[in-house]
């Protein structure tokens, strides 16, 4: 099992950015980064705004830390942090490893 995180992001800027830091500070082995068309309310009203996700992949023992790097680095005051347990194939999972703390 590994853990992927589905986090939203205000710009491409940004999720690219936050990326980078996770991967160099071996808490992620790999993210993906794409757009999206998000809508929720906030402040009493409906949002209909153009984000970016990443998709960012890593071990179960390092999502807390994860989460609290994004914390760190997020720009919004409350960061979309959605986490999800998946099956991956040996040789991706050994590849994780080789890449993380």
């Amino acid at each position: 099992m590994i853990t992927l995180l589905y986090v939203t992001h205000p710009n491409e800027e940004h999720a690219l950015k936050v990326s980078r830091v996770l991967v160099e500070e071996k808490l992620v082995a790999c993210t993906n980064v794409f757009p999206i068309q998000s809508m929720y309310p906030w402040e009493g009203k409906i949002q209909s705004e153009s984000e970016y996700v990443s998709i960012l992949k890593t071990f179960p023992g390092l999502k807390d830390k994860v989460v609290d790097r994004m914390i760190q680095l997020h720009e919004y005051e409350v960061p979309c942090i959605l986490s999800f347990a998946v099956e991956v194939n040996a040789e991706y999972k050994d590849w994780l490893l080789s890449c993380l703390k």
